[in-house]
């Protein structure tokens, strides 16, 4: 890669000393992994906001859809000193160009999902957001989010992956002049990902890009890039990629010879019966993508979607 996807993170996943505490959180995924290929912009609310380190803890307490940031111990309301900082903050990452964030977990600043919430009826229930995740969420309603606790899972640590690499390549894209030459070229590069995340994307998506003269380019490029970041969300399935490795399959319709053709569906099989992981058929059809010397094959980012180092797809 030559240029490195610019990525929001919680600072203590970085290993910095910005805890309650004065620990970290360093996940070395995160850092020595993921890392080579973005760049980090770390952000800590708790310490960017003004509060020291070490500092007393804080928790949400209150209605879980709109809860207050207090002190655990003191009770000190920082809610509207979180929430003027957050609103603040994130205006200035506008000029970051981020491509996702990752947050860090039961945060009462930072995290995204089932933070507990203490409610009047005392018992903590986990259905609240962190202040800073709320703000930046709503902000950057298209940017991808994720939490680094949920990243070990490998089918939504691919989904998240998966995102920020084709929001790169979409920022690059929109970084030239939108026309709608660009646009087809890149819905063209992306159709067959786009269909394995979710094939009813794909077809609004290529409507929209077939019939793209009648709206303006302003809103073209709009509501194209609304309907790609809400496919991408969508995790992809052993029967959605099966559905794709067969329609690669039909452009080999008049070469492959009988023995490879039979090669490629027990391959497939394979998969469909879970015994081997997705990288095997891929692997497979890259092979005889270079040997027939398939054109519209070789640009489909489905088969090369990222780094191979990052062994997204060696799962089964």
């Amino acid at each position: 890669m030559d240029e490195k996807i610019k990525l929001g993170i919680s600072a203590c996943l970085m290993g910095e000393q910005v805890r309650w505490n004065g620990g970290h959180a360093r996940d070395r995924y995160l850092t020595d992994i993921l890392g080579k290929y973005v760049e980090y912009v770390p952000v800590c609310p708790e310490v960017e906001c003004g509060m020291g380190v070490p500092r007393e803890t804080l928790r949400l307490v209150g209605d879980p859809d709109n809860p207050n940031l207090v002190t655990s111990k003191t009770n000190i309301d920082h809610t509207r000193r979180m929430t003027e900082w957050a609103r603040e903050k994130v205006k200035t990452l506008e000029k970051e160009n981020l491509c996702g964030f990752v947050f860090k977990k039961n945060s009462p600043s930072s995290g995204l999902f089932r933070v507990a919430v203490k409610t009047s009826k005392g018992m903590p229930q986990k259905k609240g957001q962190g202040i800073f995740a709320r703000v930046f969420t709503e902000h950057f309603p298209l940017v991808p989010v994720e939490e680094e606790g949920r990243l070990h899972d490998s089918k939504l640590r691919e989904t998240f992956i998966e995102q920020i690499f084709t929001l790169m390549r979409w920022r690059k894209t929109l970084s030239r002049k939108k026309s709608m030459g660009s646009l087809v070229d890149f819905h063209t590069r992306h159709k067959l990902l786009i269909m394995s995340h979710s094939p009813s994307h794909s077809q609004m998506m290529g409507k929209l890009v077939a019939e793209g003269k009648a709206l303006t380019v302003k809103d073209l490029f709009t509501q194209y890039e609304t309907l790609l970041i809400a496919a991408l969300r969508l995790k992809t399935t052993l029967k959605k990629n099966i559905n794709v490795l067969q329609h690669i399959m039909g452009y080999f319709k008049k070469q492959l010879s009988p023995d490879e053709k039979q090669e490629v569906l027990e391959i497939i099989q394979r998969y469909r019966q879970e015994y081997v992981p997705l990288i095997v058929p891929v692997t497979l059809l890259n092979h005889y993508v270079r040997k027939y010397k398939q054109p519209y094959l070789a640009q489909q980012v489905y088969l090369n979607p990222h780094p191979v180092a990052l062994k997204l797809r060696n799962h089964v």
